[in-house]
């Protein structure tokens, strides 16, 4: 049976019963071993008060949104803007105009670039950081290669942090927008984001912060933190794929120019003149992933009830467990060993390419990434083809640590 959210507020944290409530959690792969699911960065598993959500509608609401005036329709309207308004509390914008749903953290991006983008001219300069996902890369290349911007890199050092008198340094009024991400996908680095933004703006420039690491392991509030833009993804945070948000100031969001049209974001169309709609709606063109942004809600009631302070602790004793249990290993190398960092382990077994290390460990039930992880740069930086990862969770414990550990032993065993 699935745990309430009125349960929750009344027990400890326990991985254990949080376990139960993702039915993937619990199976068995290859012959019967328990799976050891530690590939949370990509993706979080997804609890059923989540999955209902999405199977309610799509078997019983199936129904488009804003438009229809037939009892469906309504409903689904009204849990879609619930769900908007969810959002809007739970990282605390001071509207619900500045919330936009978008089909993930890349769209979100790719929406800021295009659209504050065309605002931007010849020899504008955009900061992105070294350690950034390739989604917070391409989209402003892009950019520099339309509109004449430059593209400016914040280095990085051999802990995997960034080099802050170095950023600062490269500050100027020349700077038009700072995009860097909150919490990095392959190091697992907690970037200063108060002092980057702060930094940021005193040269009068925008930030955007990439927070699809982040959002489900810290509690997000972007009036405090004074950011103009946030994304986020809603399947690393135990929601569903396809559906993310694009936080903006709204003054900044009135002022930029849509990104696509079509239905939904206009008020009138004339062939002389078409009259764009009013925010959020601007930004929404044509039939969003009504039954995933409904079944975001539940995801993010779901963290709420368990508490970020609870989070944290219990993921930060995992990333402390597991990195005094890895280093153990003789020959195994941390790529990424930043004094401030989220639950996720990268490393390397001695001269095991880290697609073989994920390929045995798999067999052994523990579900890792193996790769570059869509930050070619890191990997260029610290000198490897790639990496293997093991990111944690909500419903992990020590024991899937102690898994972790035994196959890798297995790796060093077949390549010794």
């Amino acid at each position: 049976m699935s745990t309430t959210i009125e349960q929750m507020n009344r027990v400890s944290f326990d991985a254990d019963r949080i376990r139960a409530d993702f039915p993937a959690a619990t199976r068995t792969v290859h012959d019967g071993r328990r799976l050891v699911y530690l590939d949370n960065a990509a993706t979080t598993l997804k609890p059923r008060v989540v999955v209902d959500a999405l199977a309610e509608h799509m078997l019983l609401g199936a129904s488009n949104v804003h438009r229809g005036l037939h009892y469906l329709s309504e409903r689904a309207t009204e849990a879609y803007e619930a769900a908007r308004d969810s959002v809007c509390d739970f990282i605390h914008a001071a509207a619900r105009e500045e919330i936009v749903f978008t089909n993930g953290t890349t769209a979100a991006i790719n929406l800021v670039a295009h659209s504050f983008g065309s605002l931007l001219g010849e020899g504008d300069e955009i900061v992105v950081s070294q350690m950034e996902h390739h989604s917070n890369i391409v989209p402003w290349q892009l950019l520099c290669e339309r509109r004449g911007c430059v593209l400016r890199v914040a280095p990085i050092d051999k802990n995997g942090e960034l080099i802050l008198d170095a950023y600062r340094d490269m500050l100027s009024d020349r700077t038009r927008l700072v995009s860097m991400v909150y919490v990095s996908n392959s190091l697992g680095t907690v970037n200063p984001i108060e002092e980057i933004i702060a930094g940021a703006h005193a040269v009068g420039a925008k930030v955007l912060v990439d927070a699809a690491q982040a959002v489900a392991t810290r509690a997000i509030d972007v009036q405090a933190l004074d950011c103009d833009f946030l994304a986020f993804s809603a399947h690393k945070l135990f929601g569903p794929t396809g559906v993310g948000v694009l936080y903006g100031k709204q003054v900044h969001l009135e002022a930029m120019p849509p990104f696509l049209g079509g239905g939904d974001m206009i008020a009138s169309v004339r062939f002389e003149k078409t009259e764009y709609n009013r925010l959020p709606y601007k930004f929404e063109a044509g039939t969003g992933n009504i039954g995933g942004v409904i079944a975001l809600k539940p995801a993010i009631d779901y963290v709420s009830a368990i508490g970020f302070d609870a989070i944290q602790a219990h993921e930060q004793d995992l990333l402390t467990y597991a990195t005094d249990v890895l280093r153990g290993h003789e020959g195994l190398r941390l790529i990424g060993t930043a004094r401030e960092k989220a639950a996720i382990v990268s490393f390397l077994v001695g001269e095991v390419h880290a697609h073989d290390v994920g390929s045995i460990l798999d067999q052994e039930g523990v579900a890792i990434r193996a790769g570059h992880h869509c930050t070619q740069p890191v990997m260029e930086f610290f000198e490897v083809p790639a990496t293997a990862r093991a990111s944690f969770s909500i419903y992990n414990t020590r024991e899937d640590v102690d898994a972790l550990s035994l196959a890798v032993r297995k790796v060093e065993e077949l390549f010794e």
